[in-house]
């Protein structure tokens, strides 16, 4: 009796590792109790009630003092390493469960219905412990054998990660990220992370700010287009000297303005560059907020406000005269020019047609820029639709593509 009660024991701790009960898939264990000696059977009895004490170092000793005992039988065997199994488990020893899970299986003792379950376990045990080629290997195994668990996929991204195979952790997060649109889904932020990672890490631009446009479409945060705006920057390619009054405007545009410096340097740069009534509301919009007082810094906001105004009052009288060169130059950019700077004054009817002439005259020395900036003034003249088409045909390398995807997600999220 007491040996059949020692047995018995150690099944049942197998058993339980197993998600069985002695009574279940492994009852041929219990059924055959009896022919488990004592010397295995005491060992077994011991490791069981370690593990149940949460004591598995302790426990994987008992289970080798068992194994050292020669001539085991194929019950005692399956019992034992179903405890090593859960010993294993619980020291994060990815090898003993794989030594162990092997032998059960090669046994025919592992039950059909947690082999999927068991080699997860294993995947995951080994992503703990740091070794990604050892849990994509199970991830392997078990794709193979049918498994399709939404855990798993987790699994085998940070295994991915891990690993640095960056051109499958692209491939394979794309096409999740396809199949959730497809199926009407919110690709996950974790996910969209993932694979702006892998394109960073692969020097895929493209797929990188597509990737981004999708972050900012799906999770329209502050703190996102913050971060957004602070990578493109540090983009490879990207013209971040040529570009800073866009990438100003567009954090004036989404609440992400750091301070009055940012006030002030968008307010110069953009009246800098032709756009004084531009750079007027700019101020005029710090003051609004307190953020920028008239007086700060011995009253340079109030002189750069001045200065405006006067530049305004130049540019409104030489408007004629100014349309009248530019359609005699044999470029169109002064047209583009002047038609923005009308849009930004409230003219917008005007200012787009300038701009149309301008992008029609050709020999512009950037076209992509010239189509990016026409789709903002149709977007802040409020014809959004048109906005959307012009920036879909920007395709400059050098920045432009980016920020007409940018305003583009943004203007499709904008306050009416």
């Amino acid at each position: 009796m007491k040996l059949k009660l020692l047995a018995t024991a150690a099944v049942g701790a197998a058993a339980l590792v197993l998600g069985q009960t002695p009574e279940g898939s492994l009852s041929v264990l219990s059924q055959a109790a009896a022919q488990v000696r004592p010397q295995v059977g005491a060992a077994l009895k011991a490791a069981s009630d370690l593990l149940k004490a949460g004591k598995a170092q302790e426990a994987m000793a008992k289970i080798r003092e068992a194994e050292a005992v020669p001539g085991r039988n194929a019950d005692e065997n399956a019992t034992l390493e179903g405890l090593r199994l859960s010993a294993a488990s619980r020291l994060g020893d990815a090898d003993g469960m794989v030594k162990a899970y092997d032998a059960l299986n090669a046994a025919g003792k592992l039950p059909a219905a947690n082999k999927l379950p068991t080699m997860e376990s294993i995947a995951g045990t080994y992503l703990r412990a740091g070794n990604g080629a050892k849990a994509l290997e199970w991830v392997n195994k078990y794709y193979a054998a049918g498994g399709n668990s939404p855990a798993m996929k987790q699994v085998q991204s940070a295994a991915q990660l891990r690993s640095g195979d960056v051109g499958t952790i692209l491939k394979d997060t794309l096409a999740d990220i396809s199949a959730d649109e497809k199926a009407g889904r919110a690709p996950s932020q974790d996910k969209l992370n993932t694979a702006l990672w892998a394109a960073n890490k692969k020097g895929d631009s493209g797929t990188e700010s597509v990737l981004i446009q999708k972050l900012l479409n799906y999770y329209p945060t502050k703190q996102l287009w913050a971060q957004s705006l602070g990578t493109l920057q540090s983009k490879k390619g990207f013209a971040a000297g040529r570009y800073q009054v866009d990438i100003l405007r567009l954090k004036l545009a989404t609440d992400n303005m750091s301070g009055a410096n940012d006030y002030m340097e968008l307010a110069q740069l953009a009246g800098a560059a032709g756009y004084p009534d531009e750079g007027k509301k700019v101020l005029e919009k710090g003051f609004a907020t307190g953020v920028v007082k008239p007086t700060d810094d011995n009253a340079r906001p109030k002189r750069l406000a001045d200065l405006l105004d006067k530049r305004i009052a130049e540019a409104k009288a030489a408007q004629a005269t100014a349309e009248q060169t530019a359609r005699g130059a044999r470029e169109g950019d002064d047209l583009v020019k002047l038609g923005f700077a009308l849009v930004q004054r409230g003219q917008a009817a005007p200012g787009i047609k300038l701009i149309d002439e301008g992008i029609a005259k050709g020999n512009l020395k950037r076209p992509d820029d010239a189509k990016l900036y026409l789709g903002l003034a149709q977007f802040l003249a409020g014809e959004s639709a048109k906005a959307q088409a012009t920036w879909r045909t920007v395709k400059g390398a050098d920045g432009s593509a980016d920020l007409a995807g940018l305003w583009s997600v943004y203007a499709r999220s904008a306050k009416k």
